[in-house]
């Protein structure tokens, strides 16, 4: 499959517009805090949510909004995540109602979310007062700001863009994303909101969804926290013109894989912006007996606070990745792993057939000093493979999240 970079984020691809602006949802002025897509009509719609079982209002709205498998526009607030409140889904349902006045559409075409401080009441009349202008600031340039209105914590906006060929046409996915903290796998306390120009059916878009989302955004890990507001949305405008995707053959393969890669970089990014993260952190394991245990040991590793603790301080401390394997609750042969650290700076291995070998320590410092470190464990005992995202944990994590509501 060829695939390319391109400029833009969610307006990249043919049909979408975008805007964003500061409602006062947030106190500071300087920060945009309402974000809205829209597209030129109806589109195919698929959306995955968070497995918490407290879940915000917004998700039951965009719920029973997408369950024709159609979506036209998301309206997205910061600050408050409309979670735990009484009169959490009255509000959701009016910021659809708002949108959708707005733009002119139906209130049930409108995808909803909100993300930011859990129990905090949302205020309605700063979104109704900032609609109107945030309905004319649409444009193709807006995809940006929008990127930027979803963050919470986040230090810097995830946008991202690629071009592949799909029955000779060329197909545009696009996507942005926010999460920093309270990340974990089943969705994290993160939001992305994806769109494409490919002709795709609702049913086999939530397939490809589905997929992707199993091997990117459920692979992160900041804190061990899984969210309350998560939610991944795709919208699907048909623009490109290719044949429509109606089964699983070899364009939706296609397309599947090019919404994975996108899906996989956002995911990179998401996890490198951890709250009070240094390094990000990729866990890649093979030779496990199937696919299912590489994820779950993958898994273990990026979530050990001893593992990211010790990435912090770059000490090579690999019998915390041991240690890690063992309690993830796969079966293995502990006598034939390997394991190895690298980085731009090059590689070392730490261990070999289940026990330690020698090393430099200062060669190793170098390594795990960098931006990027990779963790490679060889299991040895089959053909399953994974990647896991995280980062280290940091002193500012702690402070961040001591003072998170004031």
């Amino acid at each position: 499959m060829n695939t390319k970079q391109i400029k833009g984020g969610v307006t990249a691809p043919l049909g979408f517009t975008a805007s964003a602006i500061h409602c006062g949802i947030r106190k500071n002025k300087e920060k945009l805090d309402l974000a809205l897509i829209k597209a030129e009509k109806p589109c195919a719609a698929a959306a995955v949510y968070t497995q918490n079982l407290v879940k915000g209002a917004p998700i039951a709205v965009t719920q029973r909004h997408i369950a024709n498998g159609l979506a036209q526009a998301v309206i997205c607030n910061s600050g408050i995540a409309n979670t735990c409140n009484a009169d959490g889904e009255e509000k959701a349902v009016q910021m659809a109602e708002l949108a959708a006045s707005a733009l002119q559409i139906k209130a049930e075409d409108v995808i909803v979310a909100s993300t930011g401080v859990i129990g905090m009441p949302l205020p309605i009349e700063p979104i109704a007062s900032a609609l109107p202008a945030l309905a004319s600031a649409l444009s193709i340039e807006g995809g940006h700001a929008a990127a930027q209105a979803i963050m919470t914590t986040d230090t810097k906006p995830k946008e991202l863009a690629i071009e592949l060929e799909i029955s000779g046409k060329p197909v545009r996915i696009g996507g942005i994303a926010k999460g920093s903290g309270m990340i974990h796998p089943n969705m994290a306390t993160m939001l992305s909101f994806i769109t494409t120009d490919a002709a795709i059916a609702p049913a086999i878009l939530q397939e490809a969804l589905n997929e992707a989302v199993a091997v990117s955004f459920n692979m992160i890990s900041i804190d061990g926290d899984t969210s309350t507001n998560d939610m991944v949305s795709i919208l699907a405008s048909g623009r490109a013109g290719n044949a429509e995707i109606a089964e699983r053959n070899a364009d939706y393969d296609a397309f599947a894989q090019g919404l994975t890669l996108l899906c996989r970089q956002l995911s990179k990014e998401i996890a490198k912006d951890g709250e009070g993260a240094t390094k990000l952190l990729i866990c890649r394991t093979e030779g496990a007996s199937d696919e299912s245990a590489a994820k779950q040991i993958a898994k273990a590793v990026i979530c050990s606070s001893l593992v990211k603790t010790a990435m912090f301080g770059s000490d090579a401390n690999w019998g915390r990745v041991l240690c890690a394997i063992g309690y993830a609750g796969v079966p293995c042969d502990i006598s034939r792993i390997d394991l190895s650290f690298s980085s731009s700076a090059g590689s070392i291995e730490v261990c070999k057939n289940g026990a330690g070998i020698p090393f430099d320590e200062d060669t190793a410092k170098a390594i795990l000093s960098q931006e990027e470190i990779i963790i490679a464990i060889s299991l040895n005992q089959g053909t399953g493979s994974a990647e896991a995202y995280g980062c280290d944990l940091t002193y500012e994590y702690v402070k961040i999240n001591g003072d998170y509501r004031t």
